[in-house]
């Protein structure tokens, strides 16, 4: 993957690539879902779909393949962006949709769970000459038992989010938490998050 312009440009949080340096793909799906590095995002959409916008399409795409029937993506790294369509725009249900995909449905289900559930990662670009390590932020991972995936985001319009999965006796739960708190109540999600897989493994089975 060669950085562009437009992806070295992006706003923190970020990698920190410049213009022409050269990356793995999956070195930098690591920086992507440990990190939220939103210049990783556009370097990744761009080397994939030719275009963010050509990777955008791509998503919506996918989404709609897999169900969602309320979402419409616009940028890669989920940041907050209006088009002639739209807002960026997505539900809890529908990105629990895309989790259950992910790790369940998807042919790379396997590499999806090696990378979020990766505690620290670090790699050079291509021709070593920038080092970088990454740290998993999902705090749930520790939490409790059969901790599967999970991912967190926060935009000042979504305020913060997660994405979570855990497994127990061959039931798999799926919690999504949209604007679970803005700054300064970051721990807000780990706390429902908590609450709500609890209530899942006590009421539900099959």
């Amino acid at each position: 993957v060669t950085a562009s312009a437009n992806a070295a440009a992006q706003p923190a949080v970020k990698l920190g690539m410049s213009q022409g340096q050269r990356f793995l793909l999956k070195d930098l799906l690591f920086s992507l879902m440990l990190e939220s590095h939103n210049d990783s995002a556009v370097a990744i959409a761009e080397h994939i779909g030719g275009s963010v916008e050509g990777f955008a399409e791509k998503m919506n795409q996918k989404a709609k393949e897999i169900g969602c029937m309320y979402t419409y993506f616009i940028t890669p790294n989920g940041l907050d962006a209006e088009d002639e369509n739209g807002i960026h725009h997505t539900t809890a249900e529908d990105l629990a949709r895309i989790m259950r995909h992910c790790i369940m449905q998807s042919g790379e289900k396997e590499m999806f769970l090696e990378i979020t559930r990766t505690s620290s990662y670090s790699f050079s670009d291509c021709d070593g000459n920038g080092n970088y390590s990454c740290t998993n932020h999902n705090a749930f991972l520790d939490m409790m038992e059969g901790a599967l995936s999970g991912k967190t985001g926060f935009t000042a319009d979504a305020g913060y989010c997660y994405v979570g999965a855990l497994s127990q006796d061959e039931r798999t739960f799926i919690v999504a938490l949209l604007a679970c708190g803005w700054p300064n109540n970051k721990n807000y999600k780990w706390a429902d998050m908590k609450t709500l897989v609890q209530y899942g493994l006590d009421q539900y089975g099959y």
